[in-house]
């Protein structure tokens, strides 16, 4: 082990060295030798302004700009280097610098390179294994089993709403009906089938005239009495059609309409008034409380070509105005066939995100207001065909959804769908306090990170120091908090199945971390023979930089150390490399470099004095950075 990253070290000093130096760049080589990053970087700046950068200056300043995680810079510069060379650890840390400023599409695209550059790299290898972005599709298909249908045709059949023992659906099956041009199937009617303890189904049977006439009816939705039906109607049964002066072509839309149930049968239909005869309305979902009426419609004003709505019910059946689900539901493809369960989760098909293929599957929830992340509901009710008209019963876990897949009977056809496991989100709140006063902080920067460490989103506290955000459910999740005056904070939030999680964030005044003559800040650990500073080195010291800010005379002293392996005057040299980038990130901060020096210390004053016999834990505590108050800071005033 120790062989590869010694060998991957060398790599990283040659990758920057394949290119020949240059006088013009003696000056800038000198300082980035002697690890002085951000006046080596400034002088590359030079002189690639002037006009003369290669990929030698180029690779220059993006090492510079690494070593001093200055990722917008380093990933800015590794890009232009890399217009011209093949260098697979530049490649790497490329990669690296993308996903830690949130672009982890364009980090995967890279990394795969990376690993057909290198396929046996220890790196390559663990990104194969387990990749650091949100999980795949594909990795969701456990949540629900799948089965096709026995009462399904050779037609198309779609839809899956159930009414107390009986189960309604959509069908071509009729074929006493003139059929439709564009699939050369029957116009569709809806039918009806009762269904047994055992889960077997009887025969079907088509809704009378009331209901069914010569043209196209959608599929049907149900108040939770179960009294009335909302369903949509080609416009032709109306005689509401569009004609085309030149091709005298008549074209129809699709709009809703309401029945009432009649005994045993259903009546009294009514048009909806947000019917139209110039767009569609359709995919009619009632919610539980009967209250809000869901549906598909490509109405002007839309972002896409059909859109997902909502309207309001009053208690005597008369509708409000329709309002659009906004772009984190809809896209500019098609958002079609809504579905809201009795806990009012909300389902819905699109081709527009990143699915498997023709419509997919998603679902999200609306919690205080807002819309959870939309998210793809994975295989294997998602496949690469179209899946839609999605129901579920979330008490009994069990539900429908329609599909033209590969291996189905029909042009399309209804599958049965059990529910294995919970899709679910979780409103995370934060509040952020003093935790000498118990105040609220009004303005903190608060970010919440992933399970792996990925930035997924930052807000800023509101006037009652909260912050919040919406997670899917069991995933664990860190949120960090930064404000100036303050000590920064970082708490580990455990992944949860509640609906709500309250987290208080309590900020400690930045003096706290001064102890006597000491700046004590949570260990910062380097990796195993590395001297760049970390994501997590940079996290604590940006608090000895803001405490340098507020008192302009503290002088700092920082003293490296490193484990025991490796030779003594090894180890005092990458200590020494430690001691000055640390020294180099805190002055590319705004610090004076006249205010804070640095000193390798080797491994001459462990921790744990275990030699060959530490642990891997006990090595890394003994990697490790300390700073001396030289003079200056609140103690001296």
């Amino acid at each position: 082990m120790k062989k590869i990253y010694i060998q991957s070290l060398i790599l990283t000093l040659v990758s920057t060295s394949i290119f020949a130096q240059t006088k013009m760049t003696k000056k800038a080589d000198k300082l980035y030798d002697r690890f002085e990053f951000v006046d080596a970087a400034e002088e590359y700046a030079k002189i690639v302004e002037k006009g003369n950068g290669d990929a030698y200056v180029y690779s220059r300043l993006a090492e510079s700009f690494y070593n001093i995680f200055n990722t917008e810079e380093a990933e800015k510069w590794y890009a232009k280097a890399l217009e011209t060379s093949e260098d697979p650890e530049m490649v790497y840390k490329y990669s690296q610098m993308l996903k830690a400023n949130g672009k982890y599409d364009q980090s995967n695209e890279w990394m795969n390179k990376f690993v057909s550059m290198r396929p046996g790299d220890i790196r390559a290898v663990a990104y194969r294994d387990n990749p650091d972005y949100l999980p795949k599709i594909l990795e969701k298909g456990k949540k629900f089993n799948i089965q096709n249908l026995t009462f399904n045709t050779e037609y198309s059949d779609f839809g899956g709403a159930v009414n107390g023992n009986d189960l309604y659906f959509t069908s071509a099956r009729n074929t006493g009906r003139k059929t439709y041009g564009w699939n050369e199937e029957p116009y569709l009617d809806i039918f009806f089938l009762s269904m047994n303890e055992d889960e077997s189904y009887n025969s079907a049977f088509m809704l009378d005239e009331d209901i069914n006439t010569k043209y196209h009816e959608g599929i049907v939705s149900f108040t939770s009495d179960g009294r009335t039906m909302y369903f949509s109607r080609e416009s032709f049964s109306e005689d509401q059609y569009e004609k085309d002066p030149e091709s005298k072509n008549k074209f129809s839309v699709l709009q809703l309409f309401r029945a009432k149930r009649m005994g045993s049968a259903w009546g009294n239909v009514e048009q909806l008034s947000i019917s139209s005869d110039s767009y569609s309305v359709k995919n009619p979902s009632i919610s539980p409380n009967g209250r809000t009426l869901y549906f598909a419609s490509d109405m002007p004003g839309g972002f896409g070509q059909f859109d997902i709505y909502k309207v309001s019910v009053d208690l005597n059946g008369t509708l409000g105005t329709p309002e659009n689900l906004g772009q984190k539901i809809n896209t500019e493809a098609q958002e079609m066939f809504p579905f809201i369960s009795d806990n009012y989760t909300l389902y819905f098909s699109s081709n527009g995100p990143l699915g498997l293929g023709g419509l997919d599957v998603y679902h999200t929830r609306e919690v205080d207001g807002k819309y959870a992340p939309v998210r793809n509901i994975g295989i294997p009710i998602n496949s690469a065909a179209d899946d839609f008209a999605f129901t579920l019963n979330e008490e009994t876990e069990k539900g429908f959804v329609s599909s033209n897949r590969y291996g189905g009977k029909g042009s399309d056809d209804i599958y049965a769908i059990r529910k294995l496991q919970p899709l679910c989100d979780v409103l995370i709140t934060g509040t952020v306090t003093d935790a000498k006063t118990g105040n609220k902080i009004v303005g903190a920067a608060a970010t919440l990170y992933d399970n792996q460490d990925n930035s997924i989103v930052s807000k800023t506290t509101d006037e009652n120091g909260k912050v919040e955000y919406i997670i899917e459910c069991q995933e664990n999740s860190n949120l960090e908090v930064v404000m100036e005056g303050y000590e920064s904070n970082r708490v580990e939030i455990s992944g949860s199945s509640e609906e709500e999680i309250s987290v208080n964030i309590a900020l400690n005044p930045i003096e706290k971390i001064i102890v006597e003559d000491r700046i004590v800040l949570n260990p910062i650990y380097f990796d195993f023979d590395r001297s760049n500073i970390t994501a997590q080195a940079a996290f604590e010291l940006d608090k000895l930089v803001q405490l340098m800010d507020k008192y302009p005379e503290l002088v700092v002293n920082a003293t490296s150390h490193t484990d025991s392996r490796g030779n003594d005057t090894y180890n005092r040299r990458l200590s020494d490399r430690r001691a000055q980038t640390t020294v180099q990130y805190i002055i590319s901060k705004g610090i004076e470099g006249s205010r804070v020096s640095g000193e390798g210390l080797g491994e001459s004053q462990p921790i744990y004095d275990c030699g060959s016999k530490c642990s891997e834990e006990e090595h890394q505590m003994n990697r490790r950075s300390e700073f001396i108050i030289v003079s200056g800071g609140p103690n001296s005033q």
